[in-house]
């Protein structure tokens, strides 16, 4: 049985700002599948725990508003960083 997906990452404005990318492939354990766990890995993984208290994600155009959902995460999947928009 595989411990790891392979997923997409997209990282958008402030997040992309913070990270130096657009995009990028990351393997994740199977077992981290919370939402509020996705976020966490991210977050640290790529500097971006000054925002992670605002960061939203979406899986494949879903956005995960709740923290505590549980994410079938499958390879190939694309994870998007989006975080807080600030307007003017």
């Amino acid at each position: 049985m595989e411990e790891s997906v392979h997923v997409r990452v997209l990282f958008f404005a402030k997040s992309r700002e913070l990270s130096g990318l657009n995009e990028c492939n990351l393997e994740l354990n199977k077992k981290t599948n919370l939402c509020s766990e996705v976020i966490n890995y991210i977050c640290d993984k790529f500097d971006l725990n000054i925002i992670k208290n605002n960061v939203i994600i979406a899986l494949n155009s879903e956005y995960c508003d709740d923290l505590n959902a549980v994410l079938e995460l499958k390879n190939g999947d694309e994870i998007a960083v989006i975080p807080p928009i600030s307007g003017g």
